[in-house]
């Protein structure tokens, strides 16, 4: 295409746009006339291929602040008549700019140099999703519907990877825009929010979870189970004189790693301390309180406290 042959093009008649359009407008006007031109989707064959890279081109130069600036300046000086009776080159082009500084091959290179280019890679292309808790420990495939400016809406199966985090941005090799004249697509990059658990946490590999215990389970020792994420339980056996926050590990039952290895379950103690009593609870406490009452539970912390 010769350079007369840019400047001559109406690139706001061809899309259907005012000159005082607004960029998002031109966005929306463009997807339009995309969708009904695109030749994977059209039913015109040939015209509707050469309209829809004419489209394309409008798009590209009117949707970019710098390149709609060039466009319209060299516009304007056609328009006037400043090209129509010449003979025109790259030299007297430049004189017909030298009032503006600059030099026409310059202009030409940096406005239209993509037209000379071979293919180009597509877009990367960002979204969101939000997925469980226990999807985010395990992995799922789910549909994921984007939209892209040159196809309209697509949707794609995204492989989300077991163990991925709250706030992890993952990126999926070639399921972004499409390449244009056969170059390879660009990546999609997925931004994942993951819901909290009622239950469980995670520390890293490792999953959290606070279990409650009786203060005679505690006092005396006992084995009692403990919820697994998978929906099945471990038998966990606490030593007699556990203490309330005491943190137990169970090997392997935490995040899986990318290896075939997985975290562990840190199981954190809590002992409950009865609200109400019958009777017969209280007068065993009664009980126990006088069994126990030589003992003093804060000696050691006074006497910590009375330290330097």
């Amino acid at each position: 295409m010769s350079a007369r042959d840019m400047y001559e093009k109406d690139y706001y008649a061809i899309l259907g746009v005012p000159k005082n359009v607004d960029g998002p407008m031109i966005k929306k006007v463009y997807r339009k006339l995309a969708r009904e031109f695109h030749p994977d989707t059209s039913k015109g064959g040939k015209t509707d291929e050469a309209r829809f890279k004419e489209i394309s081109e409008a798009y590209e130069i009117l949707s970019d602040p710098k390149s709609r600036a060039e466009y319209d300046e060299a516009r304007s000086v056609y328009s006037r008549g400043g090209f129509r009776n010449q003979n025109v080159s790259a030299g007297n082009f430049n004189d017909i700019f030298a009032g503006s500084g600059g030099d026409i091959n310059d202009m030409l290179s940096g406005l239209f140099g993509q037209r000379t280019r071979g293919p180009r890679r597509g877009a990367d292309v960002e979204t969101e999703t939000t997925i469980s808790f226990r999807d985010s420990v395990n992995g799922l495939t789910l549909p994921l519907r984007l939209s892209l400016d040159s196809e309209g809406t697509r949707t794609i199966n995204a492989r989300i990877p077991a163990g991925v985090e709250d706030g992890s941005r993952i990126r999926l090799k070639g399921k972004g825009g499409p390449g244009e004249r056969g170059a390879t697509p660009g990546d999609l990059f997925v931004h994942i929010r993951v819901t909290p658990h009622p239950v469980f946490s995670r520390k890293g590999d490792n999953l959290t979870v606070t279990v409650p215990v009786t203060f005679a389970e505690a006092a005396l020792g006992a084995d009692i189970e403990v919820p697994i994420l998978d929906g099945g339980s471990v038998r966990v056996r606490l030593a007699p004189g556990t203490s309330s926050g005491r943190t137990l590990r169970v090997k392997g039952k935490g995040i899986p790693k990318t290896h075939g290895t997985a975290g562990d379950l840190l199981v954190t103690i809590e002992v409950l301390v009865p609200q109400r009593l019958d009777p017969k609870e209280r007068e065993a406490l009664e009980h126990f309180a006088e069994a126990t009452s030589h003992h003093d539970a804060r000696e050691e912390f006074q006497r910590k406290a009375r330290q330097q």
